[in-house]
């Protein structure tokens, strides 16, 4: 076998400060693709007969939840909504504004709280009208969609209090519906795992 007449270069070998620098670079490109999201799509569909008398009246608007003060502690930080869905979930013709928010707290992983609100015509402010997942629950929405008077979501949580808040080992499918004058929540069969 014939000697190369290259010596072995240095950085052909794997060395603890090129973890750490991998690492940090993934790191880095985890927190900026959280920063930089695309703007939620949009669809325009042409009205036809039908879909004008299902329509709410053009002065309906969706609450707005910077408005709003939720029912969630955070102390000395400030809460956000970190995602949002709209439909008229009740069947009244105006629509409710679904709300996931959690405490913005400057590392970690907080838990979400998700919240119904809506708004009177008559009214200045958005409130609260239900809670469907609180805070106290320790789960993550992942997904969150309103639609044809659902509110569906994919969440992560725990299996017990032993877990550590760093890595979730459940993963719910849940939704939730309008019915007798509360919001019944159902879990699809086979939408947990573990």
């Amino acid at each position: 076998m014939q000697q190369s007449a290259v010596p072995e270069l240095a950085h052909t070998h794997t060395r603890p400060i090129h973890w750490v620098a991998t690492a940090t670079a993934v790191a880095g490109v985890v927190a900026l693709s959280s920063v930089l999201q695309p703007n939620p799509a949009t669809a325009a569909q042409a009205a036809g007969p039908q879909v004008q008398s299902q329509k709410a009246p053009a002065t309906a608007t969706a609450p707005n939840p910077a408005h709003v003060d939720f029912p969630i502690d955070c102390g000395p930080v400030t809460a956000l909504v970190v995602k949002k869905a709209t439909g008229d979930l009740d069947g009244d013709g105006r629509p409710e504004t679904v709300a996931v928010v959690h405490c913005d707290a400057p590392m970690g992983t907080p838990p979400d709280g998700v919240y119904v609100l809506t708004q009177a015509a008559d009214a200045n402010k958005p409130r609260v009208v239900a809670t469907l997942i609180d805070p106290k629950d320790r789960s993550t929405v992942k997904t969150l969609t309103v639609s044809d008077a659902t509110v569906r979501a994919d969440t992560l949580g725990y299996s017990s209090d032993s877990v550590p808040s760093c890595c979730p080992d459940v993963k719910t499918s849940v939704k939730w519906q309008w019915k007798n004058g509360t919001f019944l929540r159902s879990t699809p069969a086979g939408a947990q795992s573990v």
